[in-house]
């Protein structure tokens, strides 16, 4: 008999239904990609959990502005795992929506290694056959998979992004996390290898942890030349840092920061999971993943 498989898609977690949009939709690509597998959500955010559950008192509230059960009720990926071994799941495929292999995936790895390192004298009573850690969309430190060529498929995923500031004559400006306890570095690799992949185009990705920030963004934006900025988040989603951080109404934001400075701004509040190129890189690392444990995914053919 073929082993239960299931996939865990592991978001960060957003609050703000603006956020859930790309969770749903990359949750669609990956239903369509691998339908026999059943799929999972879970939340690496303790803070975004916790404000889930307390708006469990008001589920109709929520419920009918279209949240999905899962999301009320959702769990952290050991609860999540939990569930899946009671329900006599045995392949697992736990896959981080995260940008890049920093703090919260290096969590989500020990996770994973420790429980796929458990034994028991009877093999059968172990919590899993197989359990693998997909990688993140730009990839992960390590030789099994070169990082680069993940970062290039990013920047072929984002192509409509660069189209639509050349069309609106302006710069393609991104707002990346970013992190002050992790070497930013993927973010200026990245920025390096968009303007290589379109090179006619103005392209810059910042971060608001961290550098390269704002500051050194205007500076570099005002060097060249540019007037006007297509404002992106390079957020999975686009949550409470996208509606505030990027384009909120407060002085701090970067929308009134780089209109004080005299740009031109168009801001767009979308996750780059909203965007179906950008979803597909999760699919794809699924299959990898599961390629390099011997799980037997069955495909539905192109999402």
């Amino acid at each position: 008999m073929k082993p239960k498989t299931a996939i865990v898609l592991a978001h960060f977690g957003t609050t703000a239904l603006s956020g859930l949009k790309s969770i749903a939709a990359i949750s669609a690509a990956v239903r369509r990609a691998y339908p026999d597998a059943a799929l999972r959500l879970a939340f690496t955010s303790n803070i975004v959990r916790a404000i889930w559950h307390k708006r469990q008192a008001e589920a109709e509230k929520w419920l009918d502005q279209g949240v999905p059960p899962e999301i009320l009720a959702v769990k952290n990926v050991i609860q999540t795992l939990g569930d899946l071994s009671e329900d006599g799941y045995r392949d697992i495929i736990v896959q981080p929506s995260h940008i890049f292999h920093m703090e919260e995936c290096q969590y989500l790895e020990n996770y994973v290694m420790a429980i796929g390192s458990i034994e028991t004298t009877q093999a059968r009573w172990r919590p899993f056959n197989r359990i693998v850690l997909g990688r993140p969309a730009l990839g992960a430190p390590g030789d099994c998979h070169d990082y680069h060529t993940d970062v290039v498929r990013a920047a072929v995923a984002l192509a409509p992004d660069v189209a639509t500031a050349g069309a609106m004559g302006g710069a393609l400006l991104y707002m990346g996390h970013g992190n002050k306890k992790w070497p930013s570095d993927i973010y200026a690799m990245t920025e390096k290898m968009m303007r290589e992949r379109h090179p006619h185009a103005k392209i810059y990705i910042g971060v608001f942890e961290g550098r390269p920030g704002l500051n050194e963004v205007i500076a570099a934006m005002q060097a060249d030349g540019v007037k006007k900025v297509y404002l992106k988040p390079y957020l999975v989603t686009a949550g409470g840092h996208a509606n505030n951080d990027m384009a909120g109404d407060g002085e701090n934001s970067w929308l009134s920061i780089l209109r004080s400075q005299g740009f031109t701004v168009w801001p767009a509040l979308e996750g780059l999971g909203e965007n179906p190129e950008f979803a597909r890189i999760f699919v794809e690392h699924i299959r990898d993943a599961a390629v390099s444990q011997g799980i037997v995914l069955a495909a539905a053919g192109k999402c």
